[in-house]
């Protein structure tokens, strides 16, 4: 096969990526080879690749490249999350779009919907990660709520409720009035918003005087529950257990004693609002509050509703938040309690998808007692059983940890896994004695959204489990517990039990899902086929319901399980834990940290061997990538242009363990510059001869120039591999950039033009392909179509074999002799540049003061050092007297007489010229760098830009100077 003049990515990029998913090269049957695997960060089925998603997943086809070449058994689990609010709001976008609605349909219906419209659009990110070159195991690729998986998900929801981990609790959550659901932290995005500070007083009860509040929210005052002050604030300590008389309602609240009141600011005395603020809620329950007795004066859409004590007067009742803050700030002002009002920009929360501002809200959910699974989480990393890299983030890691929250898994939507369990009524006292009294159920006891909080709760795996606890617990055949949905609770609210038979009770399911991170928490064990069984014993089909109702919901051709292998044990064993887990820093605790806690509770081991955090990827300017600022980069609108290996080679380049990158799109032009620079370097050796290797081992070779290419090529393998040992993909790329550009291109086949006999063919046909082994994962495509393109091969590229890093290769004397030559070829050209020499003028070489190896080597080397240095003889005669260009290298002069050649004076004189306009603007960066003011106001982009700058003009100096020291 000729290759082609003109380097076409875009073809090479097609044709190979569905030759190696048809040939199954990504999963080579490799069941004795010692096992690697790396678990992709599971996107949303919903999500397009944005230039994140091509970080990470560069990084991971990276490592698994490099371990398949290896030999190794590497598996990349590859899947996909599905992200309960983004999908429901896509699918619901779309009925909107057709003038329906979500509660047109049955839950059941509109499930259906969303696994149609997942099954022909859902698909849209992988599709783009496989134009990215990721080497996934898409034969078993997963999703979270395939069947295997949500038989995994039910499980461990059951199991940590059995063992008091997982339970119901009312406390405050993210509420999105927009989606009508509680959030994580993740999905709550801060805006600055222009807001003010409200000054309030609150008199006393006995009307003696008052007590001065301050508050950014003052409609939540209709709710507030105590004034907080610093034990240890005199100002204060009288009035402490003291009540003051809410202004609008009347009420009376206390005055209670709490750190939290910073004595500092404002008043020193802060109002209390349990139920709508994160830290009044911990106030409140230090104070004595029960949770239950916190009042919430918000439904769920943020409309003001009655508080428990029915003490809001009806005229704020179904006003919105914005609308209920300006009538309760008419009413302060005229009660002549308002003191004063000042502007102030306000952090508030917005929800990330539906855009409305987000209200701390008190509400029934389940939570994880995630403090009683961190333990083990916390000890793997400070042993050493995780590793982290950085290790910066091991402080974080901690202190997160050490510090966690009861974590909210219940989300209040239609799409995601159901939570399996069910509410029925509590069972009476005097049931037994008087049976016909019946159970009632509680219904819509919860105002804000109409939940079945509050009523006896039972939990399994299946409906059979389900009711076989609720016949436990009131004291029935478990045929006679009937399982309705809540929808459906309007039919049956009250069960009879007539005294002539066995009563029959309705218990209704829980409407609510868990939240995507509890599912995803499971990615490294439910993805190899965690907790085992066969299809047919599903309680779940898609994750949709609990137990026998929903087996028919997820339409036809579910995800395949992940096979077993023979040989060395199932998938599972094999690959639990998984060797890397690459992931973006921001969800750290989100989704890193739960991966750890569910591996120890249910592995018992730890889910991953090394946790690599990398940083964002920022604009060229160092600011963060926003649509507002319009300064995203679209990654396949790059790979459009420059060819996806340039953008994997780029983003490899720039990724410098965990820190923020800054991307330029010129970068990754420069890189499709070297992509174009091998593959022209390909075709020079097509053409001479060279061609595919015939062997593993380095040829044998006589030529110093051949021995040093070889112990070249071994030293850069040596340190490739060590760069990827320590997960320095920046150094790693740098390395194998260095080489093939500089080392083989520039100069080795330079070196050998004109000499290329049988030995040299053999040996550059041996480095190169050793150079497409190496480039190989983080340039695939042209690579592979390279190593087919210079011969007939055994296999292809990405089943090949890594290169030995063979220490006897190397030829020390060799590589002095030809890096002698290469450091005197460079350092002249340099000169000739420096002063202005013309390109095609040769000049006569004088050496003095040379050794004896000098001169052996110049003898030697004469031929290759004629031709590029443009050296026309090689004298140890004195130089004739005049100007020359004068360098010393080792213990040698080596002087080029310029005389008739260059204009001497005007060139002293243009360095002199440039080197004191340089060192005007050195010193007029380095002023700027010592005001203290300029390095405080600046951007910190723009004071890095002139630290950069103070650095370039300083080397730029010392060049000057040395350029003006050669002209003798």
């Amino acid at each position: 096969m000729t290759i082609d003049k003109t380097f076409d990515p875009a073809a090479i990029e097609a044709r190979w990526y569905a030759h190696w998913e048809a040939e199954g090269r990504f999963r080579p049957a490799r069941p004795e080879a010692d096992p690697y695997t790396i678990l992709i960060p599971p996107p949303n089925v919903t999500g397009s690749l944005h230039i994140g998603h091509a970080l990470d997943n560069t990084l991971q086809d990276i490592l698994i490249r490099h371990a398949r070449l290896q030999g190794k058994d590497a598996l990349w689990v590859v899947g996909t999350d599905h992200a309960g609010i983004a999908t429901q709001m896509v699918v619901e976008r779309q009925m909107n779009d057709r003038g329906q609605k979500r509660t047109d349909l049955t839950r059941d219906q509109f499930v259906e919907r969303v696994w149609a419209w997942k099954e022909e659009s859902g698909g849209t990110i992988t599709r783009q990660l496989r134009r990215l070159g990721a080497s996934c195991d898409w034969a078993n690729e997963r999703f979270t709520m395939d069947p295997g998986f949500s038989r995994a998900v039910v499980k461990v929801f059951v199991d940590l409720h059995a063992k008091g981990l997982i339970y119901r609790d009312k406390r405050l959550v993210n509420w999105d009035p927009g989606l009508k659901t509680a959030i994580s932290d993740l999905e709550v995005e801060t805006r600055e918003k222009q807001g003010s500070f409200w000054h309030l007083r609150y008199p006393l009860e006995d009307g003696s005087g008052h007590i001065s509040v301050a508050t950014t929210r003052p409609e939540t005052m209709l709710a507030d529950m105590a004034v907080a002050v610093h034990p240890e604030d005199e100002r204060y300590l009288a009035l402490i257990g003291r009540n003051v008389r809410l202004p609008i309602t009347g009420r009376l609240i206390p005055i209670v004693a709490d750190e939290h009141a910073d004595p500092a600011l404002g008043s020193g005395a802060v109002k209390i609002t349990p139920g709508h603020d994160f830290n009044d809620f911990e106030v409140g329950r230090r104070a004595g509050f029960k949770a239950a007795e916190m009042l919430n004066m918000l439904d769920a859409e943020a409309r003001i509703v009655q508080t428990a004590d029915g003490l809001i007067p009806e005229a704020y009742l179904g006003l919105m938040v914005e609308d209920a803050r300006e009538a309760v700030v008419t009413a302060l002002d005229a009660a002549g309690v308002l003191e004063k009002v000042e502007p102030r920009v306000i952090q508030t929360p917005y929800g990330d998808r539906s855009g409305v501002v987000i209200e701390p809200w008190l509400t029934d959910q389940w939570y994880v007692d995630a403090k009683a699974l961190a333990g083990p989480a916390i000890d793997a990393v400070r042993s050493g059983d995780i590793r982290v890299v950085p290790e910066s983030w091991k402080k974080t890691w901690y202190q997160w940890l050490e510090n966690i929250q009861p974590w909210c898994v219940s989300r209040q939507l239609w799409w995601g896994h159901r939570i399996p369990a069910c509410f029925g009524p509590e069972r009476p006292a005097v049931a037994a004695a008087n049976p016909a009294l019946g159970l009632q159920l509680s219904v819509n006891n919860d105002p804000a959204r109409g939940s079945i909080a509050g009523n006896i709760g039972f939990v399994g795996a299946s409906d059979e489990e389900i009711r076989s606890s609720a016949s436990q617990y009131y004291g029935v055949a478990p045929d006679r517990i009937q399982i309705l949905e809540q929808e459906e609770m309007h039919q049956v609210v009250k069960t009879i039990w007539p005294p002539d038979r066995e009563p029959e009770i309705t218990i209704f399911r829980d409407p609510d899902v868990l939240d995507t991170w509890f599912s995803s928490a499971l990615w490294p064990f439910a993805t190899l086929g965690w907790p085992g069984g066969g299809e047919e014993s599903l309680p779940f089909k898609g994750g949709v319901g609990v137990g026998d109702a929903a087996l028919d919901r997820r339409p036809a051709s579910p995800t395949p399980q992940p096979p077993p292998l023979k040989g060395r044990g199932s998938m599972l064993s094999r690959h639990y834990p998984s060797d890397v887990l690459v992931s973006g820093f921001d969800i750290l605790f989100f989704w890193d940290a739960r991966m750890a806690m569910q591996g120890f509770e249910f592995m018992g081991a730890k889910p991953w061997k090394t946790l690599y955090l990398h940083g964002l990827v920022r604009a060229p300017d160092g600011s963060k990538m926003s649509k507002s600022k319009g300064n995203t980069v679209d990654p396949l609108g790059l790979i459009d242009r420059y060819g996806a290996d340039a953008l994997r080679f780029t983003l490899a380049a720039i990724e410098s363990q965990g820190r923020d990158i800054k991307l330029d799109e010129r970068r990754v032009e420069g890189y499709r510059n070297f992509a174009t620079k091998l593959w022209n370097a390909a075709r020079f050796a097509q053409s001479n001869g060279i061609g595919a290797s015939q062997s593993l081992e380095p040829p044998a070779a006589a030529a110093p120039v051949n021995r040093w290419i070889v112990a070249e090529t071994v030293r850069t393998v040596q340190a490739l591999d060590l760069a990827l040992a320590d997960l320095r993909f920046d150094e790693a790329a740098n390395t194998i950039y260095q080489f093939t550009w500089a080392t083989f291109c520039d100069w080795y086949l330079e070196l050998i033009k004109g000499e290329i006999g049988e030995e040299t063919k053999a040996v550059a046909g041996w480095v190169l392909d050793q150079i497409l082994v190496m480039l190989h994962p983080f340039m695939p495509f042209i690579t592979e179509e390279l190593w087919h393109a210079l011969g007939d091969r055994p296999c292809d590229l990405i089943l090949a074999k890594w290169p030995m890093a063979d220490a006897r290769a190397i030829d020390p004397a060799a590589q002095a002799e030809v890096n002698w030559l290469v450091r005197l070829v460079s350092a002249v050209r340099a000169a000739r540049t420096e002063l202005n020499v013309p390109p095609g003028a040769k000049l006569p070489l004088h050496v003095r003061d040379a050794s004896a190896e000098t001169r052996a080597r110049l003898e030697r080397q004469s031929a290759p050092l004629s031709r590029l240095a443009r050296i026309e003889g090689i004298s140890a005669d004195p130089a004739p007297v005049g100007g020359a260009l004068q360098l010393v290298l080792d213990e040698a002069t080596y002087v080029l007489p310029l005389e008739g050649v260059v204009d001497l004076a005007a060139e002293r004189s243009r360095l002199a010229k440039t080197i004191a306009a340089t060192t005007r603007e050195l010193a007029a960066t380095t002023k700027k760098l010592d005001n203290p003011s300029f390095v405080e106001r600046a951007k910190p982009e723009v004071v890095e830009e002139n630290r950069e700058r103070l650095v370039a003009f300083a080397a730029e100096i010392e060049r000057l100077e040395a350029a003006l020291a050669r002209l003798g």
